[in-house]
């Protein structure tokens, strides 16, 4: 099968001539009358000289075959991806059917709430069973909060708590805040764990034996600020101690790099 097309208006005669001449090569030009009148596209057909009619170019059924089988691909990519994702969720799921008592026909918004619910009565009842225990927590954090106690009419305890890094001087710096105010300091308690201190004081409103009830309202907020200024000098205090050790690792690394160099 021998290709070749006509342009009547770049063509000449002996063009012309060559144009059904077996022994030529296959000639590719712009069909410019068919692509006038609507019958192709510029460089879409070919003429057949076996059977003497109009086809469609082998390259332009390549290409498009091709770019048909690019976009079959990539759908075909899409839905195992989701797929893929589908069953994860539903995996996911499952396992959550079986932490909680949940009917199984629970559909995926009841199933989430009902998850979120046990979680929180999981960590209220955490909360509530450590209560009794003076155990340091992972977050630095300060508490000042009314404590019942039995003792004389009129007189008002309250327990604080602070919990942070262990330091040398966080004990002295307790004592030196706590001094300061006007607090009868009734019982204090310790606990450590893996460089965590958690420190409980139990005080009374004040030390002299008129007790003022307006003054002692505004106890906790003042306590609550002594102990966060103590917490913020214990983090400023880390954070140089840190900084001065890094400073210290690179002098030693620069001075053993020196020294090898040398």
């Amino acid at each position: 099968m021998v290709y070749c097309s006509y342009n009547s208006i770049s063509s000449s005669g002996s063009d012309v001539s060559r144009l059904f001449d077996p022994t030529s090569n296959k000639t590719v030009v712009d069909y410019n009358r068919a692509s006038q009148s609507g019958l192709a596209s510029p460089n879409s057909l070919v003429l057949n000289s076996e059977k003497g009619d109009l086809v469609n170019s082998p390259m332009k059924i390549g290409k498009k075959e091709a770019s048909e089988a690019k976009a079959l691909a990539a759908m075909k990519n899409h839905s195992e991806a989701e797929r893929r994702r589908r069953e994860r969720i539903n995996g996911h799921l499952d396992t959550l059917r079986g932490l909680v008592p949940c009917n199984a026909k629970m559909d995926k918004a009841a199933l989430l709430a009902e998850v979120i619910n046990q979680v929180k009565l999981l960590k209220k009842n955490a909360t509530e069973a450590s209560r009794g225990f003076l155990i340091p927590m992972d977050d630095d954090e300060v508490k000042v909060e009314p404590y019942n106690h039995e003792g004389r009419e009129g007189s008002m305890f309250y327990m604080a708590s602070i919990c942070c890094d262990y330091r040398p001087e966080l004990l002295s710096d307790l004592r030196q805040a706590l001094d300061g105010l006007q607090l009868q300091l009734m019982r204090a308690e310790i606990s450590t764990l893996g460089g965590r201190v958690k420190n409980v004081f139990f005080f009374r409103c004040c030390k002299t034996e008129h007790i003022n009830i307006e003054a002692c309202q505004l106890v906790p907020s003042t306590v609550h600020q002594v102990l966060s200024s103590v917490l913020e000098k214990a983090s400023s205090s880390l954070e140089y101690s840190l900084g001065m050790s890094l400073r210290s690792k690179r002098r030693r690394l620069c001075f053993i790099e020196t020294s090898t160099s040398s």
